[in-house]
C-alpha cells in the first residue's frame, strides 16, 4: 500500500525540491524578496506567517555539487476552509523562466487538492503578462480588478479564481 506524503515532507517535482520554510531559511528569503521585488515582504511579515496555522510558505531550491542548496524561488498561500488563497510568488531574477514559479504553484494547487479545498484566489499586477499567462496555464481566469491594489505604484491587480 502507498503512503500519502505529509504536507511537510521535500518534494522534488521538476528537478526542484519543495520544502516548507523554517525560521533557518529568514535570511535567504528576505534576500530573494529583495532581488525579486521593488517592494518585498518585510522580515516581520515573513515570521508572522510562520507562525499561522492557515499559512504556508513553500520554497523552491535546486541541489549544488558542494554546499547547500540553492534557493530558487517560493510561494506564500493561506488555506482557509475550503479556499486556496496565494498571496505572494516569487523567482530568483536569475532563474526566471526556469519553471520555478509553475513547480511551485503546481505543490500548492496539489496541497489545495489533497485538502479538498473547492476554490482557489490570488490577485496578480496587472502589467505581469509572463505571471497571469502561468496562472491561466493553470485554469484561473480573471473575475475583476482591484484599483490601486500595489499602492506603491497605484497599479491595479487582477483578481483571477480558479475552480477545483
Amino acid at each position: 500500500m502507498r503512503r500519502l506524503r505529509e504536507d511537510g515532507e521535500p518534494r522534488a517535482p521538476h528537478g526542484f525540491l519543495i520544502r516548507q520554510m523554517t525560521v533557518e531559511d529568514l535570511a535567504a528569503v528576505m534576500a530573494l524578496e529583495q532581488a525579486a521585488f521593488k517592494n518585498p515582504w518585510s522580515q516581520e511579515l515573513l515570521k508572522r506567517e510562520l507562525q499561522h496555522e492557515w499559512s504556508t510558505i513553500l520554497l523552491v531550491e535546486e541541489a549544488q555539487e558542494s554546499g547547500p542548496p540553492l534557493l530558487l524561488g517560493l510561494a506564500i498561500f493561506w488555506i482557509v476552509h475550503d479556499e486556496v488563497h496565494v498571496l505572494n510568488v516569487a523567482t530568483a531574477p536569475q532563474h526566471r523562466r526556469r519553471g520555478v514559479a509553475r513547480a511551485v504553484m503546481e505543490e500548492v494547487l496539489e496541497r489545495g487538492r489533497g485538502r479538498r479545498c473547492s476554490l482557489a484566489t490570488l490577485e496578480v499586477r496587472k502589467s505581469n503578462e509572463a505571471a497571469i499567462q502561468l496562472y491561466r496555464d493553470f485554469g484561473f481566469r480573471p473575475v475583476g480588478i482591484r484599483p490601486n491594489y500595489y499602492a506603491d505604484e497605484g497599479e491595479d491587480a487582477v483578481v483571477m479564481v480558479l475552480d477545483f
